[in-house]
């Protein structure tokens, strides 16, 4: 192998077009095109601009010599079924989010991942490279702020016209996307919420099937989790806000901290945890509080930071990291295993809504999700049902 690895670009569409081009400028070191696929014959006159080969058929890729690894950059189905494949033929994977539609089919990837510990298998969080998020991360994980009490993500930034959904007969159906916010532009704030936070033990969600859009998936969702040990959490997304929130909140026993916009955190801290506060102070420094007579700065400081926008640098870090996790330097800041838990999260908000119960996530019936799933899938007539 040599220095640099040389990934295998599967779909030229948007996504793959722009990694595309991060690697043939220059900025993603250690990388290299090896090769490009796409069913369309009409994108190797892009393949052949990037002076590199091209397929129509990824197995043939794969298995060509001219790749260390790929990337999947092709619809949400086909995400393990290519990785599955790489990977049984010696070729590392990058896989998109989500790592699959339902919990069963990610499971098998991630399962016959395991296989192959030779082999490097990452998912495209390319949100986790933001270091708002990596020093927010640490800091929960500090316990500095004390246990978690409530978090709500309000994440309404996703706004998409009707022409986006018009654009393919697959877009936000059952059978060809298998959802539609949770599964399509939502699953960072769910990777990296679960990051964070943790993972929630249960959920009971509502949503909004073709709410403002002419679709058949969600536009509109509202869950609410149960951390376990009074901790709970609700995420809003939808994508019919024009305006948009971007919005993390968590509180904590020994402080809050609030994100907007995935740029600026502010981070309250208490100088004692709040059941302490609470218990010392008598309702007249309570009255003093709330009137501007006591200095808060003798309960709490607060320190705001803007991290800017990092938008194309996140992108460029997965990629440089996968490059340097195969050749053995680093560790994966996103392996393909994490991407279970965004699947299953989105699985159950679906389930909940759909039975109108709250669901388990530590013990997921994933049998009865797929069973509705392809009930959705057979009504829409278009598509093969899933297994």
């Amino acid at each position: 192998m040599s220095d640099n690895i040389r990934l295998g670009i599967i779909g030229l569409g948007a996504e793959g077009g722009m990694y595309a081009g991060f690697i043939a400028s220059g900025r993603v070191p250690g990388m290299e095109i090896g090769a490009i696929c796409d069913i369309l014959p009409e994108k190797k006159e892009a393949a052949d601009g990037y002076g590199v080969p091209f397929y129509t058929d990824y197995r043939q890729m794969v298995t060509s010599g001219d790749v260390d690894a790929v990337v999947t950059t092709v619809p949400h189905y086909l995400h393990p079924e290519v990785g599955v494949y790489a990977l049984e033929h010696g070729v590392h994977a990058l896989v998109e989010k989500p790592v699959g539609v339902y919990t069963k089919q990610a499971k098998e990837l991630i399962s016959y991942a395991a296989t192959r510990p030779e082999l490097t298998f990452g998912v495209f969080f390319n949100q986790r490279t933001n270091p708002l998020y990596q020093d927010l991360r640490r800091l929960i994980a500090s316990g500095e702020l004390g246990a978690l009490k409530h978090t709500t993500w309000t994440i309404t930034t996703w706004w998409r016209p009707q022409g986006y959904y018009d654009q393919s007969a697959w877009r936000a159906t059952w059978g060809g996307e298998g959802g539609g916010v949770l599964v399509n532009q939502a699953p960072h704030q769910l990777d990296l919420w679960q990051w964070v936070c943790g993972v929630p033990r249960s959920v009971f969600a509502k949503c909004q099937y073709g709410f403002r859009r002419d679709i058949a998936v969600e536009d509109e969702v509202n869950a609410l989790v149960d951390f376990g040990d009074g901790a709970t959490g609700s995420f809003i997304t939808c994508t019919n806000d024009i305006a948009g929130t971007d919005r993390l909140e968590i509180l904590c026993d020994k402080g809050k901290v609030v994100v907007e916009d995935s740029q600026t955190v502010t981070i309250t801290r208490l100088n004692e945890d709040e059941r302490t506060l609470s218990a010392g102070m008598s309702m007249e420094d309570v009255k003093n509080l709330f009137t501007g007579a006591l200095d808060p700065t003798t309960l709490m400081t607060t320190e705001t930071k803007d991290y800017g926008s990092v938008w194309g640098e996140q992108h460029c870090e997965v990629l440089r990291n996968f490059a340097a996790a195969v050749r053995g330097e680093e560790e994966l800041l996103a392996p393909g295993a994490d991407g279970i838990h965004g699947v299953r999260l989105a699985n159950a908000i679906h389930l909940s809504s759909w039975t109108g119960q709250e669901v388990s996530i530590e013990d997921f019936d994933e049998d009865t999700y797929l069973t509705l799933l392809n009930e959705r899938i057979a009504a829409e007539g278009a598509f093969e049902e899933r297994a």
